[in-house]
């Protein structure tokens, strides 16, 4: 069976976005990336086990699709951005109740019971899924228990307030698969669902 597999962004105090537009992340979508050249290295290897994305409607909407995929065109040599290729040629999900069908490539939109639909995911062929969304996504899917494993971007940056993914409730326990801080400042803890 596949794994749902939350990646998120996360600020040390345990915001995932600010209340603020503050510049906290060491990795925006833009070109310039504060990561160091072993974190770039270890995500790829994660991203290599990828074959599925599943995404919030509003993720997809605010370019998530086009930004990678103009980024695999414009640095095909540059290693880091192997991902990039990854995300252009894995299929994709939306969920969505307000979209009717998908204008991406390489893409589907679902609604109605996400338990239902990302249990479907789960049991097909292939590789693990990646999750990219909001906090409000995020929540959804780990109050509903479909979080298989949790990769947990940690950066130097103290917010104070904001959003949280984890304000719906989930596991009362998780079990540490691996932690590992990196040059850049980032530390990335991996975490899955006690018992």
């Amino acid at each position: 069976m596949k794994k749902l597999i939350l990646q998120m962004q996360i600020s040390v105090d345990g915001f995932v976005g600010a209340s603020a537009d503050l510049p906290w992340q060491l990795w925006e979508w833009g070109d310039d990336i504060g990561w160091d050249e072993e974190l770039k290295r270890d995500f790829n290897a994660v991203f290599s086990g990828i074959d599925t994305i599943l995404l919030s409607r509003k993720m997809a909407e605010e370019g998530y699709l086009g930004h990678w995929g103009r980024a695999a065109k414009r640095f095909p040599r540059d290693p880091f951005y192997a991902f990039a290729q990854r995300i252009v040629e894995a299929s994709k999900v939306v969920a969505s109740d307000r979209l009717a069908a998908s204008r991406w490539e390489r893409t589907t939109v679902v609604s109605g019971d996400l338990p239902r639909e990302v249990n479907a995911l789960k049991t097909g062929e292939g590789g693990d899924i990646a999750i990219f969304g909001g906090a409000g996504f995020a929540s959804a899917l780990i109050a509903a228990g479909l979080v298989d494993e949790f990769q947990l971007f940690i950066n130097p940056a103290v917010l104070g307030a904001g959003r949280r993914t984890f304000d719906q409730g989930g596991f009362a326990a998780l079990r540490v698969l691996g932690s590992k801080a990196y040059a850049c400042g980032m530390v990335v803890n991996r975490y899955a669902p006690a018992g």
